[in-house]
């Protein structure tokens, strides 16, 4: 407990420091000759017409001017609000080009777990575990899939405290309808070009892959009752709170301005911590530290880590809701700063161990795709560039370092890339982010502020939900079942060659 607990003060710890800003980037400016909207309204407006000779008024027309003139005063009608909760419009007011991006996102982000997540785990651990931890991520994708729709995308998404929303406003997806006959749906606050049903199902693929990530810190030992367990639970009392705390309008951070654009804290944060918690609870694997437990089969892990590449544009091109020049620009820089967050770790590590690695070069490119996350809407190619380079570096060092020198046993690593990954590109949000492109102002500290809200709130609740667990079912399984391997003591299967 001493150990995890110095664990939590180290996490805590790189969720302070703070770079100063270093600028905006270039903004748009009009070139010698260009015609604003505005000078071209100008331009084309009718002349006015000559003044008319002044002619006597009544005593009543004198008394009418004041109020004629309080009325011409007055300022023009504000535009109405936007819309805080779902509501039914005509089907005409649907985008089909951003319903067709959203579409095709969410079955990018869909493939991210179910193949790449699945293949980029299975291929690092032991032979005799793959076909068990190839189960993971397809059971959690079933098993979210019906507990997002029954509850887990009202909690989430729907207006209301500024920790959980409406409970109840879409519980088993009541109200979320569409009348082809009558030619009306609902559409979601947060999407009003697409139909809420469509909405709902991206933001379900994000409540799949989060979980599924944690299978990696505690891959070759859990017992598949405890994890499908764990996992139900997590998923309702951490990750849907996180979710609606961080992404809907009326939730905490969301009230205060924090910028998470496709889910550093939500998803990456948010898994990275509680794998860590999975880890130290759950013991370390029989043999860790002296016998080798390299992965049996890299073609595996890097068919995965390309998959999950391909399909992160979803991820974080999709995150803007629309085909528009943000989802444009959040492609552009998930681009750049994989590519750079690769070569940063496979060049560090080629100068620390003396080889590049396969194994390296594939986790380089995940980390960087972790920490572009929350920046990918808001940061431009510096930004890029330099949240790249930093992924690469401190996740090959938390991965590698930090991890012999604190003993815990993460077995892949799922904090040292989701959880260190999505600090970095939390924080580095704060300072690279360009207004010309977010249209938002970043605040540092609620940056900051998020992060370690994150950090306490999934990693507390975790420990709280596994030592609950462990008491009435238990974590592990026994060693006799760990050392045969969990595909053939879990599942009664076996990888045959």
């Amino acid at each position: 407990m001493n150990r995890l607990l110095s664990l939590f003060a180290l996490a805590a710890a790189l969720a302070l420091p703070a770079a100063p800003a270093l600028g905006a980037e270039f903004a748009e400016v009009l070139q010698p000759g260009a015609t604003s909207p505005l000078m071209i309204a100008q331009a084309t407006a009718p002349a006015p017409a000559p003044a008319a000779a002044p002619e006597a008024k009544s005593p009543e027309t004198k008394a009418a001017e004041p109020a004629k003139a309080d009325a011409a005063a007055a300022p023009a009608a504000a535009p109405p609000p936007a819309p805080t909760e779902p509501q039914l419009v005509a089907a005409d007011k649907i985008n089909s080009g951003d319903t067709a991006w959203m579409l095709t996102s969410t079955a990018l982000v869909l493939l991210m777990t179910i193949p790449g997540l699945a293949l980029f785990y299975g291929g690092m651990v032991r032979k005799k575990n793959v076909l068990a931890t190839l189960m993971q991520s397809f059971a959690i994708t079933c098993l979210v899939t019906v507990l997002w729709v029954i509850v887990g995308y009202s909690i989430a998404f729907m207006p209301g405290g500024p920790i959980i929303g409406s409970t109840t406003s879409r519980l088993f997806l009541n109200g979320m309808v569409f009348m082809k006959d009558a030619g009306k749906l609902t559409v979601s606050h947060l999407g009003l070009t697409v139909p809420e049903s469509v909405y709902m199902t991206f933001q379900m693929t994000f409540a799949i892959i989060t979980p599924a990530l944690i299978c990696g810190a505690f891959a070759d030992r859990m017992k598949f009752s405890a994890l499908l367990w764990f996992i139900g639970l997590w998923s309702v009392l951490i990750y849907a709170p996180i979710a609606h705390m961080m992404w809907e309008p009326s939730g905490y951070w969301a009230t205060k301005g924090v910028l998470d654009f496709a889910g550093g804290t939500v998803v990456h944060i948010n898994a990275g911590i509680a794998g860590l918690v999975c880890a130290i609870m759950t013991g370390k694997r029989i043999g860790f530290g002296k016998e080798s437990m390299a992965p049996h089969n890299l073609t595996l892990t890097l068919v995965g880590a390309s998959l999950l590449w391909v399909g992160w544009f979803g991820f974080n091109a999709g995150s803007a809701v629309a085909a528009d020049g943000r989802a444009g620009m959040a492609m552009v820089v998930t681009q750049l700063a994989t590519a750079v967050a690769a070569l940063a770790w496979m060049f560090t590590e080629w100068t620390v161990n003396g080889k590049p690695s396969v194994l390296g070069i594939a986790s380089g490119a995940v980390a960087g795709l972790v920490a572009i996350t929350p920046a990918s809407g808001f940061v431009g190619v510096t930004g890029a560039f330099v949240i790249g380079i930093a992924a690469g570096v401190l996740c090959f060092f938390a991965a590698t370092s930090v991890k012999r020198s604190l003993g815990y046993d993460d077995s892949l690593d799922a904090f040292g890339v989701h959880c260190i990954g999505g600090m970095v590109g939390a924080i580095l949000t704060g300072v690279f982010n360009v207004k010309e492109i977010s249209g938002s102002d970043a605040d540092l500290l609620v940056q900051i502020g998020a992060v370690a809200t994150t950090l306490v709130w999934s990693g507390v609740g975790s420990m709280i939900l596994l030592k609950i667990i462990d008491m009435v079912i238990g974590l592990r399984v026994s060693d006799e079942q760990e050392r045969e391997g969990l595909d053939l003591s879990l599942h009664g299967e076996r990888v045959v060659e």
